[in-house]
């Protein structure tokens, strides 16, 4: 039996069940969410377990209570396979009052209007994500990022090489990739894009989506990466590749369909009060769950990122970005990045609940980075500190080895240093 690797999210689970009911862990297949689980249960019930399915069927149409059946907290896995048991639990925590009785995991969203009830006041909702670097090992974790909101000092270094980097780009941050010999490693991400684009992509809803089109279609989303990509520009890419047409509709749902099985994760346009009279774009920018699904299914290398140092870059900002959702997850941070119309542009502004707030910059190489300080210090000069605040940090994030405060506030942190 493999050893359990311990995941970030470990810590916020056991919080949500010490004050909620029910917790639902959502995320995109493979990321862990089945495993981290039942680290914290004592009775599970695997929805996707093709022998027991003609009993689920049964259950599910006669007494769907039956499904709740087990010593709490107990795991309902992949429970928007039978939909009916939220309900089933919703009916349950309002006779006993009890707290912290069940998980429920989920690859995709239900098809809406398969539960009555929202489940508000007895239902937790928590995203999660692969690996980032400092759960699989690749960062040394010798900086928080909480420390750096707080304003802290740092001073670390890292091992991490140009080479790294794209070898844990490539292989992601897929825990089964972690407990496989190193040859192997990196077709796990090609495993999971064809598994997405032959069975789940139908599965999640039973309307049939055609392969060629949706592999095309994520062919697209790979090579815009990291940037606000729009559907016509999509549809132009898909058409030169595919040949075939294809048209809005189409195309949104197989935007819509990527949602809900959580394998892309927009970057939303910031609303921080800004003193500049340019105007503001407001279009997502395109993000992964995960950049080895961008290498996998255009099919590079390390060697080939080695030698695109630029389409490297653009991945680089999917891993960074992947990273700090995960680590600010603990802190209530939510991610959004700065662009006008005259294309001045920030990676990442990072907000707190609270309204603490920064901005960060992410380079892949060491050569870029007083570039990028010197446009942090422009930003903040932008920036109607009267309604928002000073920021608390201005951050350089790289692919480079060092980690420390410049004179200036600034601070530079290479990924490989980096954790919670």
């Amino acid at each position: 039996m493999n050893k359990y690797l311990p995941r970030i999210v470990d810590e916020e689970i056991e919080n949500r069940l010490s004050y909620m009911a029910a917790l639902l862990i959502e995320g995109c297949k493979w990321c862990g969410k089945s495993t981290t689980a039942k680290q914290h249960v004592k009775s599970i019930i695997e929805f996707q377990n093709p022998d027991n399915k003609k009993d689920y069927e049964f259950i599910n149409n006669t007494k769907p209570s039956l499904f709740l059946d087990g010593v709490k907290p107990r795991l309902l896995d992949e429970w928007q396979m039978y939909p009916v048991v939220w309900d089933s639990i919703r009916s349950d925590v309002d006779k006993t009052g009890l707290v912290g009785q069940y998980i429920l995991t989920g690859s995709a969203k239900p098809v809406e209007g398969s539960t009555m009830h929202t489940g508000t006041g007895r239902f937790t909702r928590l995203l999660m994500r692969p690996m980032s670097l400092y759960e699989s090992g690749d960062s040394n974790g010798l900086v928080s990022l909480k420390d750096i909101i707080e304003g802290k000092d740092v001073a670390a270094t890292s091992e991490i090489s140009l080479e790294d980097i794209a070898n844990c780009i490539i292989r992601g941050g897929w825990p089964n990739s972690l407990i496989i010999n190193e040859k192997n490693r990196h077709k796990v991400a090609k495993d999971y894009v064809e598994s997405l684009i032959r069975e789940d992509v139908n599965t999640i809803d039973g309307v049939e989506r055609n392969p060629s089109k949706m592999r095309a279609v994520l062919r697209s989303l790979a090579r815009n990466v990291s940037t606000p990509v729009s559907n016509a520009t999509l549809i132009e890419d898909v058409k030169n590749e595919f040949i075939d047409e294809i048209s809005r509709p189409t195309l949104d749902d197989y935007l819509n369909t990527l949602e809900k099985l959580f394998v892309v994760e927009n970057v939303k346009a910031t609303n921080l009060n800004i003193r500049s009279t340019t105007p503001l774009r407001t279009k997502e920018k395109f993000e992964f769950v995960d950049p080895s699904i961008a290498t996998a299914v255009l099919g590079l290398t390390e060697k080939d990122l080695l030698h695109d140092l630029n389409y490297f870059g653009f991945l680089f900002e999917n891993m960074c970005i992947r990273d700090l959702r995960i680590y600010s997850q603990l802190l209530d941070g939510e991610i959004s990045y700065y662009r006008d119309k005259n294309d001045f542009e920030v990676d990442v502004i990072l907000r707190m609940q609270n309204g603490t707030w920064g901005a960060i910059e992410i380079k892949l190489g060491s050569g870029y980075i007083e570039e990028a300080a010197q446009n942090l210090l422009k930003f903040k000069n932008i920036v109607d500190t009267n309604k928002c605040g000073e920021p608390a940090f201005l951050m350089v994030l790289s692919g480079s080895s060092y980690s420390y405060k410049r004179p200036d506030g600034v601070y530079v942190i290479s990924i490989g240093t980096l954790k919670n």
